[in-house]
């Protein structure tokens, strides 16, 4: 009951929505792609046409396209959706969110301890920036296993702040700890009788300016 309270009754059907398609009443007319939702209706996505005759006055976003996947502009989405803790990008000079999980490569355990990164709580997608989610799917999945935050606008602001200062701090961190580590190896791997030698070997530093003697001139020969 709590989590149906964190989630607004159109973000399911909004996540589960297939945008792009031909609008089957305007084919024959230009801008007919099905890229718009209606939050008042929570029914199939719809094109530019339909906006007009059908939503007129309801509240409607618009889903634009970045690599195949659909997104949501933040200027839109934030008005009526808390997406704190949710990891943003810039496209085409405009901030946006990705709505579901995207596919990605396996990443082997070798190459994923070379260096600390910030992952996605639910699907472990490398983020940018320390974020908790890459999108608004998996913060929903983050609601429903955890309950910790929320998607109602306003509710959980401090909570999301506290937890981006603790991914900050945990990082810094380790990646300290990680640093520390491969000194310490390094100053193992050198025994106390290299570092004699090493230090024995070093030249001293003598100074270069000596004061000068008295010159003398030769006797004249007779």
């Amino acid at each position: 009951m709590m989590g149906e309270m964190m989630v607004p009754p159109w973000l399911e059907s909004l996540l589960s929505t297939a945008f792009f398609t031909i609008c089957p009443r305007h084919r024959d007319t230009p801008r007919n792609e099905c890229n718009m939702y209606c939050l008042d209706c929570m029914d199939d996505a719809f094109c530019f046409y339909c906006r007009s005759s059908r939503h007129k006055d309801h509240l409607v976003i618009q889903i634009r396209r970045s690599s195949y996947h659909d997104v949501v502009r933040v200027a839109e989405i934030q008005k009526v959706l808390d997406i704190s803790g949710v990891q943003t990008y810039v496209i085409n000079s405009a901030r946006v969110l990705f709505l579901n999980e995207r596919p990605q490569p396996r990443i082997s355990s070798s190459s994923s301890s070379k260096g600390v990164s910030y992952l996605c709580e639910i699907c472990s997608r490398s983020l940018l920036d320390p974020f908790r989610f890459c999108s608004l799917g998996c913060k929903l999945v983050g609601i429903r296993k955890k309950g910790d935050t929320s998607f109602v606008v306003g509710s959980n602001k401090k909570n999301e702040e506290e937890a981006m200062k603790q991914r900050r701090e945990g990082i810094t961190a380790t990646r300290l700890a990680s640093k520390q580590q491969g000194d310490d190896e390094e100053l193992r791997e050198r025994s106390p009788q290299e570092m004699y030698t090493s230090s024995a070997s070093t030249p001293p530093h003598f100074n270069s300016r000596r004061r000068k003697g008295i010159p003398h001139r030769a006797p004249f020969a007779s």
